[in-house]
This record gives structure tokens, C-alpha cells and sequence, in this order.
């Protein structure tokens, strides 16, 4: 029997197995599920080595552990990056209406006031940048006007 390690046990929580199909699957469902595997074990490989070769080489104590919690953690701040741009997409730059503020509020797990001030001036440039197109022409009506538009839109 082989001795496992904190490696060992990281690789099975961070790429799982593929759960096993029903015995009644079709072959297209099994031929899915073996490219599935291969896709798995070559990424549990790779995080594997990765590991160890960063344990192995490390100048200073390495906690496998502690570095693929802030992994995650990095992955967390940069999906609410993406998330955040999306957000100023749908509501500066989709034409010819922006997406209600209740649709995106349920789409982000947020309330409708915190999808409206989700993203701020920095988003809007970074999305303007990236389509090369400015956002949609806001109406040259009042702040308030549309405050109230937006309150309108919410309630429906």
C-alpha cells in the first residue's frame, strides 16, 4: 500500500473523478465520459507535479495546502473582476436598453442595489477598451430621471 500525502489528498479534491454512468448509459454517454477521464487525469497529473516540484524547489517552507487556498482565493477576486465588467456591459453598453437591474441582480446573487453599484467608471473604461466602442449614449436627462427610470425598471 502506498503512502499518501497532503498532495495526494489536494489532487483528489481540487480535480475529482468523474462520477461512474448509470449501467443502462448509451455509448456516446461512455465514449463522453472516458474523453472525460483523460481530460481529468491529465490535469491531475499536471497540478500533481506542479506541486511537488514547487515543494521539491521551494527556498522557504511551501504549505501545498495554504498556496492552493490562495489560489482559490485569487480565482474568487478575478471571476468578481469578470463578473463586475459583465455587469457594466449589460447595463452601459447593451443596445438598444440596458438589462433590468432584477435580471442581473438574480443572475449575480446580488440585491438590486448592489447590482446597481456593482461596477463604477474604471469598469465602464476597461469594457469600452476592450470592444473599442464607447457605452451607449446615456439621455441627456437629469440624475434623478434616471434614478427613477432605474426604480421603475426594478419594480417590474
Amino acid at each position: 500500500m502506498t503512502k499518501r500525502d497532503m498532495i495526494d489528498d489536494l489532487v483528489d479534491i481540487v480535480y475529482p473523478w468523474p462520477d461512474p454512468l448509470p449501467e443502462d448509459a448509451d455509448e456516446d454517454a461512455r465514449w463522453g465520459l472516458d474523453a472525460w477521464r483523460d481530460e481529468v487525469a491529465e490535469q491531475r497529473r499536471e497540478f500533481e507535479q506542479n506541486l511537488r516540484l514547487t515543494a521539491e524547489h521551494a527556498e522557504e517552507y511551501f504549505d501545498p495546502l495554504l498556496a492552493e487556498i490562495g489560489t482559490a482565493r485569487q480565482e474568487m477576486r478575478e471571476a468578481e473582476a469578470r463578473m463586475r465588467l459583465l455587469v457594466a456591459y449589460a447595463r452601459e453598453f447593451v443596445r438598444p436598453r440596458p438589462y433590468q437591474l432584477k435580471d442581473l441582480a438574480a443572475a449575480t446573487g446580488m440585491s438590486i442595489s448592489g447590482t446597481r453599484t456593482a461596477y463604477d467608471d474604471d469598469e465602464i473604461e476597461d469594457v469600452a477598451r476592450r470592444l473599442g466602442r464607447p457605452p451607449r449614449r446615456k439621455n441627456p436627462t437629469s440624475a434623478a430621471t434616471a434614478t427613477e427610470h432605474d426604480t421603475t425598471e426594478a419594480e417590474n
